[in-house]
């Protein structure tokens, strides 16, 4: 009888155990969060532009050529980092590069931006972190990549590495 009794916790036991050794084998990657935005249409939305005295209207604005929309800030270090990656996209004729700025000072962002070089043609100003509610972003930084037709085709959470620079720059080729 207690044989019987010693075996059920120790049955209950291993099957937890490779549960939770299933879960550490498979290939899963934390940064590839789903959105609901994949393959659809870009959120319509309005905002102040930070470096003109006129409004950035989403649904005149991302048509007839692909863009990489890239949500930042200065206070954000992994920002600062991926920089580079960001000005290497925006020379790149083929594909406009929009920033987003998040929740931050704007003179502090030109500051920033004039330190750094400033690679967004349009850097859209979010205060309240509205427009990044549309787009579920879940902290920054983030990049899309938007087709020549409106449609979300890709998103990236985190910084934009070398390995991701090149993955991006694939995707735009098959975009085309």
């Amino acid at each position: 009888m207690e044989k019987k009794l010693f075996i059920i916790p120790s049955l209950i036991f291993l099957l937890i155990l490779s549960t939770f050794f299933y879960l550490l084998i498979i290939e899963r990657n934390p940064s590839n969060i789903p959105s609901n935005l994949l393959n659809k249409s870009v959120p319509n939305f309005e905002s102040e532009l930070l470096f003109k005295e006129e409004k950035f209207i989403s649904s005149k604005e991302f048509e007839d050529e692909i863009v990489l929309v890239n949500f930042f800030a200065t206070w954000c270090l992994p920002c600062r980092e991926e920089h580079v990656y960001i000005k290497r996209f925006s020379e790149d004729k083929e594909i406009r590069v929009i920033g987003i700025n998040y929740k931050d000072n704007s003179k502090k962002t030109i500051r920033w931006l004039k330190d750094l070089g400033n690679p967004y043609s349009n850097v859209l100003i979010d205060k309240n972190g509205k427009i990044a509610i549309d787009w579920g972003v879940y902290g920054i930084p983030e990049t899309f990549i938007i087709s020549s037709k409106g449609i979300i085709k890709y998103r990236h959470v985190g910084p934009i590495t070398k390995k991701i620079y090149k993955k991006i720059n694939l995707l735009i080729k098959e975009i085309e």
